[in-house]
Parts: structure tokens; C-alpha cells; sequence
């Protein structure tokens, strides 16, 4: 797979060097251990979109539009985060036809009233959906502006109705072998595990979204359903969700375990704060930028100063 000069991003800003070395034995065992039937399916799959194809009705919601030129479909489709179909950005467009989104269930459970157990369908009737343009930031120095399609997760909190011990929601996504090939190696502890502190989920912003550019959304952006939360850096967004769980305790998440160091909890958008390899104050623009382009600044919060009353009073340094 080829990018346009417009679409890379320098390796320095997006591969952290443990990352690099674990692509690399990835790509090698994957020649060995999988063989020819693995590059068979990899091959038969290169850029399968199959839930592309099915429209996905939403009414767009004037409140939630932002300004700058949406990215394009090809792009945001074709260059992802999601190790569960590989490291490398152009991966999961390539692997990710294997994954099965129907039937598909997802369990809300813990620290509620009135734990649920939905199919797509049932989830999809908590609330009207709208189409909602976002600016999603990367840790690693890129950006994209999508419409999506979904509701506010708070309509779906509301349902379940959390008790007075709930204080964090932990969103977990689906990890299966037999469908993700990345799940064969440890690059992470999975099943992926995000987490959002109750007021955070509740915030109008959090959306819970089921398509993108008026379609159900592909498997390699994170199908059936996932998280997007503009707001902070893109791999809070859980994608693929099996399990949402209301807690007492703030969660184990995923990156926040493997490296704690550089990537805190709340991982909000801040350019004051850098990551310890390199600098957050600006960013790329996928598809819109080029690698000698200038870059932009990277605005606090992603520019959605509206969140900035949940973290009245906090060191964002420390609970970066």
C-alpha cells in the first residue's frame, strides 16, 4: 500500500520505537506461522468495506459542526489505529473483512439499576441518531475531521440508570483470534480496555457512533459500534464494543498499562503537555496537509473548550 505525500506523516511523530520492533516480528511470524492461507484472506480482504456499502439514516445536529474541510472517505478509511488488525496504519483496511459484526451483542453491566444485554438493533434504538462533524487528534501527531453517525452516550446511561457507586464507565472491546489476527501477539493486554470518569461519559460530546459519512461504519474504523470523544486523543475511542461496565474504581486501560508514562487516563487533548518522544503543540492534517507542509497548532481540548468545567481545578499535568 502507497499514500500520497499529502497523506504521510513523518515516522518519528507516529510509531513509537517499541511499535517498530514489534511490527517488524509481526510481519515476520505472520509470513511463517500463517503461511499462504493467511495471505490468501489478507489478499481476498485488501480494503473490504463490507459494511460500507449499507446507508445509515441520521439527522445532522447543527451544534455539532466544526468548520475545517472534512477528510476525505478513502482516507480516513484506509489509514487507522487498530492493533487488532495490525501496527501499521494501512492494515486493518486489509484485514479487517474478517471480522464478523452480525449478530452482535453488547453487555452493559456493574454499578447500575437495570443491567441490559442489546443486539445492534436494540442499542441503535436507545436514541435518534445524528450526524455529528468531529476533529479527532492522534497522540502521535496527526488528525482527521469526520462526520459521524450515533447518539450522545448519556442516552444510554440514563437507561441503565447507574447507582451511587458508579464513578467510572469501562468500555471493552471485542477480542477474538479467530477474527483479529493482530490478537495473536502481545503487543497489548487484551481484550482492549478504555475508561471514561462518569461526568465525562455523561458530557453531550461523548458520542456512541454507529456510521460515518452516512453509511454503517467499516469494519477497520471500529464496526459494529464504538466511542468517539473529540476531545481527547483518538485511542480513548473504544472501538468494536462488547462490554460497557459501570465501576467503583477507575479502570486498567489498555495503553495506560503498557505504557503509563505516556499515556495517562485521561489522555485530553493538551499541547502544553508533551508526550514524552515528541512535542503535541501541532499536528497534520490527513489528506490536506503535506509532509513539508507547515503544521497546525494543536488547540487545547481539540478545540471543545466546552469540557474544560470537568477538569476545573486539576493539574493536567499530572492527570494528563
Amino acid at each position: 500500500m502507497s499514500f500520497k505525500p499529502s497523506q504521510l506523516i513523518l515516522p518519528s511523530e507516529i510509531t513509537p520505537r517499541e511499535m517498530v520492533l514489534y511490527r517488524r516480528q509481526f510481519l515476520k511470524q505472520a509470513a511463517v506461522v500463517a503461511g499462504a492461507g493467511w495471505l490468501e484472506m489478507a489478499s481476498r480482504n485488501a480494503f473490504a468495506e463490507p459494511a460500507g456499502a449499507r446507508k445509515l439514516t441520521a439527522k445532522a445536529n447543527p451544534a455539532y459542526v466544526v468548520m475545517d474541510n472534512k477528510t476525505a472517505y478513502k482516507d480516513a478509511t484506509t489509514y487507522n489505529n487498530f492493533y487488532e488488525f495490525g501496527t501499521d496504519k494501512s492494515e486493518p483496511a486489509q484485514t479487517a473483512g474478517s471480522l464478523k459484526t452480525q449478530p452482535w451483542t453488547v453487555s452493559i453491566e456493574g454499578e447500575v439499576n437495570k443491567p441490559m444485554k442489546l443486539d445492534l438493533d436494540g442499542l441503535m434504538k436507545i436514541a435518534p441518531l445524528e450526524e455529528r462533524i468531529y476533529r479527532l487528534r492522534c497522540v502521535e501527531g496527526w488528525s482527521m475531521v469526520i462526520p459521524w453517525s450515533g447518539f450522545s452516550l448519556s442516552n444510554l446511561i440514563k437507561k441503565v440508570e447507574p447507582n451511587s457507586r458508579a464513578n467510572y464507565v469501562e468500555f471493552t472491546s471485542l477480542a477474538d483470534k479467530s477474527q483479529m489476527p493482530g490478537i495473536r501477539y502481545d503487543v497489548l493486554n487484551w481484550p482492549y480496555v478504555e475508561g471514561l470518569r462518569l461526568d465525562e461519559a455523561m458530557h453531550p460530546l461523548a458520542l456512541l457512533a454507529f456510521g460515518m459519512y452516512g453509511e454503517v461504519l467499516p469494519n477497520q474504523n471500529g464496526a459494529p459500534v464504538r466511542m468517539v470523544l473529540p476531545w481527547k486523543y483518538g485511542f480513548k475511542s473504544a472501538k468494536s464494543i462488547v462490554k460497557i461496565r459501570f465501576t467503583s474504581e477507575q479502570p486498567k486501560t489498555a495503553w495506560n498499562q503498557a505504557a503509563p508514562r505516556e499515556y495517562g487516563f485521561y489522555s485530553n487533548v493538551n499541547p502544553e503537555v508533551d508526550h514524552p518522544r515528541w512535542s503535541q503543540a501541532s499536528e497534520r492534517r490527513i489528506g490536506e496537509d503535506g509532509i513539508f507542509s507547515k503544521k497546525r497548532k494543536t488547540l487545547m481540548f481539540n478545540g471543545y473548550s466546552e469540557v474544560a468545567s470537568l477538569y476545573s481545578g486539576m493539574d493536567l499535568r499530572k492527570f494528563y
